[in-house]
This record gives structure tokens, C-alpha cells and sequence, in this order.
């Protein structure tokens, strides 16, 4: 018994102060670069995937609100304008707060579903099921 407490004391002093790193739902800044007159962005295919939403859903929302045209080719994204990326990086948290975050417990776990035309933000961990605008 004395050899278990002595390997439990051991474990518990190699362990980090601090386990958690804050929250568990972070969005990561978009990376990128300018090519000539063009914003080429590498990682927005990521990110949607940490906001579960389409690439395509949330492109549609960037080109709508930074007024630009764009495309998606193969993984980076190509838009026809410079932009900064502290634009970019407001605009997605704009996104979020609009059709990822749910508005009655501010919990990420919501998914977009679609009823008779209307798009709705359904929220995973409170049942809240609230309408939201389309992107058409």
C-alpha cells in the first residue's frame, strides 16, 4: 500500500496547474495572404468545420457582407478584393453569433435545419428552435 501512495503523489505532482485551457469552443483567425489584387484564404474550410456549418453556407455570408465576389478552389478561398483579416475574422463572428451560437443558453451546439422555406437555428442543448435569415 505505501509503494501506491507514493506513485499517487508522485502522479499528482507531475501534473499541469492548470488542466483546462478556458473554453472549449474557440473560433481560430483566418490565415491568408494577398495575390496581387486578390485575398487568398487557406484555412476557412477548417473553421467551418469548427462552426459545423457548409464551407458554401458561410462563404455566401463573407461575400454578402464584405460586398466582394469569391470562390472556392479546391482548399483555399479566393476572393476578388483585398480585405483585411480583422475584417474577415468580425464578419465570422458575426456569423457565429447569428447561426451557430444559440440565442437562449449562447451554447454552440445548434444545427441549421429547414421547414416549409424557413431556415431555423435548432439548439442541441436546449431544444430552443428560433427562425433565421436566409442566405438566398
Amino acid at each position: 500500500m505505501d509503494d501506491y501512495e507514493q506513485m499517487l503523489k508522485k502522479a499528482q505532482e507531475e501534473l499541469p496547474e492548470n488542466i483546462s485551457q478556458g473554453e472549449r469552443f474557440v473560433i481560430e483567425n483566418v490565415k491568408g495572404h494577398l495575390e496581387g489584387k486578390k485575398t487568398v484564404l487557406v484555412n476557412l474550410h477548417a473553421i467551418a468545420k469548427t462552426l459545423g456549418r457548409d464551407i458554401q453556407h458561410l462563404l455566401k455570408y463573407l461575400l454578402r457582407e464584405l460586398a466582394t465576389p469569391g470562390k472556392v478552389i479546391r482548399d483555399r478561398v479566393l476572393l476578388g478584393t483585398k480585405v483585411s483579416a480583422k475584417m474577415i475574422n468580425k464578419k465570422i463572428k458575426k456569423y457565429a453569433s447569428e447561426f451557430v451560437f444559440c440565442s437562449e443558453c449562447n451554447k454552440p451546439d445548434t444545427e441549421l435545419t429547414e421547414e416549409k422555406e424557413i431556415t431555423y437555428l435548432k439548439c442541441l442543448a436546449c431544444g430552443t428552435k428560433k427562425p433565421v435569415k436566409s442566405l438566398r
